[in-house]
């Protein structure tokens, strides 16, 4: 048996309720106990917290293609190990890796390599990775945004199941536009496999998204972005996500992606159980201004914005921690919303909350304190400190 921990002195987001002083108490890879006050079992060491600091559950970014010089579509196991090292830094403990729009080759490779990965991650550390979600090919050329226009495809059951093979069942999500899958055949695969349908990238109107809902469709992909919006006489995806309390909503809370009275709008139409906030964000995040490869294409990241030559939106810079001090300002949002909307929604939805998503007793010890400004001061995954801020704030 390892060491048993435990961290004290500060305030915890527990499943429930804010234990405004509290402890928690963790063994190996698990969390033992949590509870008020000092710990009151035996310990091999106790960490007193910084005063005013807050202990979170790991966050989980369900949208990422990359940051730190990394992509997911590098297609090697030096690039998932970048961005799983670099991840606690913003407080994140576990990620779907996610890839774009591209050829079917380069795709496969991605899914090939991410596989190979997943089964030897145990011996890296870092944040783990739970899957991938496949951003693309099959969406709506409409509506591209930032992915290929010339690799777009529609909906492709054999394609899917070949893909799904190579990744040894490692899709999770899978972003597409339904108006293009017109019999529904491949939502209600997805569904029937339990992979998680998201709608994004579509042009889809009230009535194809509710058929889609009806046929599995769950999800939704960064809200607002790359979907028809609202119209008070035709909804369309963005109008239907605020309004249908069965789907999830993707969001970036970047204050670039979405202005921030609509990531007030969706908060206050979904509230902070049908919002999962994402970064979404690409190669240049954690690096300095200047141009990156995106899916084959060149990506300028001036201050905080990512776009292409002509201005379009290509993924973001943003750090997970700072999205939910974001969220927090535009929403005033309580702690418990911040934890629903950046872990336990995200867990929820790709059915690993009995282990991640909350700071319960048997969960994995994936641990994040913060300051009372949300700077992450420590990170631990299962159990181990993968991030330690050493600078003064």
């Amino acid at each position: 048996m390892g060491q048993r921990l435990a961290i004290q002195n500060v305030k915890i987001a527990e499943e429930h309720e804010i234990i405004p002083n509290g402890y928690l108490i963790f063994e190996d890879e698990v969390i033992l106990k949590v509870g008020h006050g000092e710990p009151d079992i035996s310990c091999d060491k106790v960490i007193t917290a910084p005063s005013g600091s807050v202990l979170l559950p790991g966050m989980i970014d369900i949208h990422i293609h990359g940051g730190y010089g990394a992509d997911t579509m590098d297609a090697t196991p030096d690039a998932l190990q970048t961005i799983s090292k670099h991840l606690p830094s913003e407080g994140t403990t576990s990620f779907l890796a996610t890839t774009i729009t591209q050829e079917h080759s380069r795709i496969e490779d991605a899914l090939r390599n991410a596989a190979h990965w997943m089964n030897g991650q145990h011996n890296h550390m870092g944040a783990e990775m739970l899957g991938i979600h496949l951003e693309g090919p099959f969406i709506n050329k409409n509506k591209a945004g930032a992915q290929p226009e010339n690799h777009i495809i529609p909906p492709n059951l054999e394609t899917f199941i070949k893909w799904q093979k190579l990744s040894e069942n490692r899709i999770k999500i899978v972003t597409f536009a339904p108006e293009e899958d017109t019999s529904h055949t491949f939502v209600k695969y997805l569904t029937s496999q339990n992979i998680i349908p998201s709608i994004g990238h579509s042009d889809a109107n009230y009535n194809q998204m509710n058929e889609a809902i009806a046929s599995g469709a769950k999800h939704v992909t960064h809200l607002f972005n790359g979907m028809r919006g609202f119209h008070h006489r035709e909804p369309g995806v963005a109008g239907t996500a605020l309004a249908r309390e069965d789907l999830f909503a993707e969001l970036i809370t970047d204050g670039i992606h979405s202005h921030e009275a609509a990531v007030k709008l969706t908060y206050q139409a979904k509230g902070s159980s049908g919002i999962i906030m994402i970064t979404d964000s690409m190669r240049g995040k954690g690096l300095s201004d200047g141009r990156y490869d995106f899916g084959g294409q060149t990506v300028e990241v001036k201050g905080d914005t990512a776009f292409l030559s002509d201005g379009t939106l290509a993924g973001s810079i943003l750090k997970m921690n700072e999205g939910a001090k974001l969220m927090m300002k535009i929403t005033n949002c309580s702690l418990l919303d911040i934890v629903r909307m950046t872990s336990a929604n995200a867990a929820n939805q790709l059915k690993v909350y009995d282990r991640k998503g909350s700071l319960a007793a048997g969960k994995d010890a994936d641990l994040v304190i913060v300051s009372p400004e949300g700077d992450v001061l420590k990170t631990y995954c299962k159990g181990k400190i993968a991030w330690e801020r050493t600078e003064e704030l």
